[in-house]
This record gives structure tokens, sequence and C-alpha cells, in this order.
């Protein structure tokens, strides 16, 4: 006996809307879209037992000192990537020592190349797993190849992609980058400081020297735009060592402790505070 999986299709029936492609492709379609890149993440994270994340923002033109060429200014740079893959596969052997019935601080990336690759390129060479929220641009942006399979996501809406960056996350590491850089921490600390987040989150800006260059923090005080507190939501670091321990020693204190909260299935619905 045969079992059909689904509705039979006959001859000048028009499509279901839901496999009318034509159809999904249009904006009267964009909330379908948009609902798709919510669902279609959280029904996988769900099948591979993923609980939270380490988030590791940074240029994608950031290379490793194989690839960097001659130019001066770009190997001065490489050392950014090789940093980055070296915090990656420590977090990751680190993790993956816990003892857990999920999958703990799984290191996440955008999913590119530069610093997303090198997060990426650690984390597998400890030997775990290795996700990328990878966003659809007609340049720069193709997933990484040490990205595992089965966590590789590809996004068409930066909001949606935003959305699973912060919503696993525990901790975000933002190494030296550009606009998409200085946008996903700004985003980050403003949900940080307005307590949006459900949860607290370790930011780590890496690289002091670029960061303090690039925004001027203290001015933000100065000129009353931010509260003299609101510096303490993020931290320095400048070697993995630093930045390791830092980010090990506060994610047991507020994770990892008998004392801590009890986590629910993850990932569940999303929740913000109030």
């Amino acid at each position: 006996m045969s079992h059909n999986s689904g509705p039979t299709e006959h001859p000048g029936h028009p499509h279901l809307a839901y496999q009318n492609e034509q159809f999904l492709n249009t904006p009267d379609a964009r909330t379908l879209r948009i609902l798709a890149e919510y669902l279609e993440p959280q029904s996988r994270l769900r099948r591979e037992n993923i609980q939270d994340t380490i988030v590791f923002f940074g240029s994608a033109r950031i290379h490793s000192r194989e690839s960097a060429g001659s130019e001066e200014a770009a190997l001065a740079m490489a050392r950014y990537y090789d940093d980055a893959r070296e915090l990656s596969r420590r977090l990751t052997e680190w993790a993956m020592a816990l003892p857990r019935k999920r999958r703990r601080f799984i290191v996440t990336s955008g999913g590119g190349p530069g610093i997303m690759e090198a997060a990426n390129r650690g984390a597998h060479e400890a030997g775990g797993r290795a996700m990328g929220l990878n966003i659809r641009l007609p340049f720069e942006q193709n997933p990484n190849e040490y990205i595992s399979p089965e966590l590789n996501f590809e996004f068409h809406y930066f909001f949606m992609r935003k959305f699973w960056f912060a919503y696993l996350a525990k901790a975000l590491v933002a190494f030296p980058g550009g606009f998409g850089t200085l946008d996903e921490l700004m985003e980050i600390l403003t949900l940080a400081q307005t307590q949006k987040l459900n949860k607290k989150m370790v930011i780590l800006l890496y690289g002091r020297r670029y960061w303090e260059e690039i925004v001027n923090f203290p001015a933000l005080v100065k000129w009353g735009m931010i509260s003299p507190e609101d510096l303490d939501l993020f931290h320095f670091a400048d070697s993995p060592t630093e930045a390791f321990d830092q980010l090990t020693r506060e994610l047991d204190h507020l994770y990892l402790k008998p004392s801590a909260p009890v986590e629910e299935e993850t990932p569940a619905i999303a929740k913000t505070r109030g």
C-alpha cells in the first residue's frame, strides 16, 4: 500500500498558495519570507540541540598572513585574524569540555571571510561546531568553508540575521571592522543599555588601540550622550589569553554556577523585557 506524502496535483489545477514560487517571491509575500527566516533557523537549531552562542563580529577585509600579501597595513591587521582563530579554538575546546545536555557557547560568525572565517576556522580546528549566519550580498560575502553544514544559515533580511545574532548570544567579541561591525556592535550595546535583553551579555572589544581611535567613548560621556556607567557595558582585550580569561570567567559566573538561572529549552519564542 502506498501513502501519499502530500496533496496530489491534477492537470489544469492551480498551484497551492504555499507551492506557488512565483507568488512567494513577490512583495505581497514578504511577510511569509520574513517568517521563514525566523521559523526555519529556529527549527534547525532545536534539531541540532543548540542552547546558546558566542558571537564574533569583525571585518571581512582582514586576511590571514598567508593571504594578506606584502602590503604592510594588511600584514599588520592579519594579527587579528590569527587572534580570532586562536581565541575561537580555545573557547570551543572549553565549551566542549563542559558537562552539558545541550550544546553550549557555539562560536558563531557572520559566515563570510576575514574575521568571520577566522572564528569559524578556530572552532572547526578544535573539533567543535561552527555556526555561520551569512547575509546574501552582491559582493564580499559568501559562506566560508569552516562552517558546520548543519549550522550554515543564509539570510536575505539583515534584521532577521541580527535577531539570531542577539537572541542566542551569551557573549559578543567585536574585532576591528567597518560599517557592518559598528552597526552590529552598537545595536547590541543599545539593547544592553536599554535593558531590552532578557539576559546578561558579555561584550568584549578586541583591540583597544583600534576601538579607542574609532569610537571616542569618553567623549560620549563628556557630551552627556551616554551615562558614565554605560562604559561598564563592555571591556577591552588585546590578546587571546586575556580575552579567553575574561569571557570564561564571566560566563562561568553568569551561567555555569549552581545558582545560575535554569535555561529554557532553546531556542524558544523570542523574549525581551516587558
